[in-house]
């Protein structure tokens, strides 16, 4: 089987892969700081609460958090007895390389996100990934990762609001029921809300008129249903994107034998 593991900013992502579905998700802060062996006493405590039996045999990584991918390379080596493929490294391929600005490494999960929009949807697709930032991926016809946008998050724009505006409180987020706030929680609601419901709506239109032709619009995250309320433009909500992709790139690279 397959574990399959996304790194992100804010929160690390486990799932098991049996080769036709997730057995299962688990969900981990992000922290530089943990060892291997921490890793494996959270991960095992789960997977023998769901009553899981996972033979592990190969794991893929990407991250966003360079720091970490140390402890999950020993991870995987100490406990599954297997060398991770981690996307975005040479050894690592892709269905399709992407086709950027010369130099520029484009981050894991957004290659990820690629791959399985391509496999997905076939090709021009815009994903709208809500994270810690909110990643707009661009997907050509051919599955290439042609380029973005990066926005800050939702979720870090109501802290930065908090923390920058002492007499402003922190709220989570949600669609309010009108537009004009009557209260304060109200109008950072609203602001919010339908501040970035006007931002992705506004973004995936100029996309799409630069890009020149049709396209495919897929939200993933955990926001993702949200917006989507807000008729901002959505074709389908996937909450697996990232996952699905990482297991596309792993059969990918089984099938070309580089693992």
């Amino acid at each position: 089987m397959l574990l399959a593991i996304d790194c992100g900013n804010t929160n690390t992502v486990f799932s098991i892969w049996d080769g036709e579905q997730f057995l299962c998700t688990l969900r981990t802060s992000t922290h530089h700081a943990r060892t291997a062996d921490a890793y494996f006493t959270w991960y095992s405590t789960l997977v023998k609460h769901y009553g899981i039996e996972a033979d592990i045999t190969d794991v893929i990584i990407a991250s966003t958090v360079p720091r970490v991918v140390f402890n999950l390379r020993v991870f995987a080596d100490r406990f599954f007895g297997c060398r991770p493929l981690v996307v975005g490294k040479p050894e690592c391929l892709l269905p399709q390389p992407p086709r950027i600005d010369e130099g520029t490494v484009p981050g894991p999960d957004r290659l990820a996100n690629a791959a399985a929009a391509f496999d997905r949807h076939g090709g021009n697709v815009v994903v709208v990934d809500f994270g810690t930032a909110t990643n707009f991926d661009v997907v050509a016809a051919d599955g290439a990762y042609v380029g973005g946008i990066i926005a800050p998050g939702v979720n870090l724009s109501l802290e930065a609001l908090h923390q920058g505006a002492a007499a402003l409180p922190h709220i989570d987020i949600t669609r309010p029921d009108k537009v004009i706030g009557t209260n304060t929680v109200g109008c950072i609601q609203s602001g919010v809300y339908w501040g970035y419901s006007g931002l992705i709506e506004g973004l995936i239109s100029r996309i799409k008129a630069e890009f020149g032709m049709p396209m495919k619009v897929v939200g993933t995250g955990g926001l993702a249903p949200l917006f989507d309320q807000a008729d901002v433009g959505f074709d389908a909500i996937e909450d697996d994107l990232t996952m699905h992709g990482l297991t596309v790139i792993h059969r990918y690279n089984k099938e070309n034998g580089s693992i």
